[in-house]
């Protein structure tokens, strides 16, 4: 049967009513979406308080695979991030940095901090409300981890035929915009993936789904790929790009949840996997 929970009222509430309705329909309640366990909803926590309830497989492949890089990571443990905003993963930036041996930035992510440094970025994504607290992260104690761009690829508009050109990461010039990370950087990038004892990437370096801004998440995923090292990807937009180059199976984990791994990594507990607890 299938049931589409998250349209339900009540839901996102973790309503008693709709949890209990929930739990009428089985004798024992199995979670497996380890991309949903960060939520605490009637279908991911309230069920659990009325039926015996487990982890599903997959579920404990995911828990496995984040406690090996929360606990003991091989060394050097290095994480890559990406994606659009530094606003969504400045969590996990702030929770790992004492805890990584690099950190390496790219994405639409990249161009606030380049911005907290000095740089010009043009027209590139920018939130200027974080100015002050990426200072703070770049210059304390774990500051010196954290790697951004030295090169990018610059696009004259947000279009996949857009106009574009290699620059500096300080030469970016007015009404063009950062689109991905430069060969420069992606090389850097890439050496460092390659030579680190476990891995975990978050988010692209640029906007891959356009061929003209790919090169940067190709040659990062590559080095991923080859990497001899305890590798994991996750996340939405890193999957589909792990998909796209074909390596989903030279990793050693590939991870069906961006927010509940990121979450995980900041040493949350899960509020699905807490309901679980007292099953077990």
């Amino acid at each position: 049967m299938l049931f589409r929970s998250r349209y339900e009222t009540g839901e996102t509430t973790n309503d008693p009513a709709l949890a209990e309705q929930l739990a009428e329909l089985a004798q024992i309640f199995v979670l497996d979406a380890f991309g949903s366990a960060h939520r605490a909803h009637a279908s991911t926590v309230g069920v659990a308080d009325h039926v015996p309830s487990a982890a599903g497989p997959l579920l404990v492949a995911e828990l496995e695979a984040m406690s090996r890089l929360v606990s003991d990571p091989p060394r050097p443990f290095t994480v890559i991030l990406g994606g659009a905003k530094v606003s969504d993963k400045l969590p996990v930036m702030e929770a790992l940095l004492p805890a990584v041996d690099a950190m390496l930035v790219g994405g639409g992510m990249c161009f606030t901090m380049l911005a907290a440094q000095g740089y010009e970025i043009g027209d590139s994504l920018f939130e200027p409300e974080l100015m002050d607290t990426i200072r703070n992260v770049l210059d304390g104690e774990h500051g010196g981890k954290v790697t951004i761009p030295s090169d990018v690829v610059a696009g004259d508009r947000f279009a996949s035929d857009a106009g574009h050109k290699v620059v500096a990461a300080n030469g970016i010039e007015d009404g063009w915009m950062g689109l991905d990370i430069g060969p420069e950087t992606a090389e850097h990038f890439a050496s460092v993936a390659a030579g680190s004892g476990s891995v975990f990437w978050n988010g692209p370096m640029g906007v891959f789904e356009w061929e003209a801004f790919r090169a940067g998440t190709a040659t990062v995923a590559s080095a991923v790929a080859r990497s001899s090292g305890f590798t994991v990807a996750g996340g939405g937009d890193s999957v589909a790009a792990v998909r796209l180059f074909g390596i989903e199976d030279e990793l050693s984990h590939l991870s069906t949840g961006g927010g509940a791994g990121l979450e995980l990594l900041e040493g949350k507990l899960l509020p699905g996997v807490a309901a679980l607890e007292k099953w077990a």
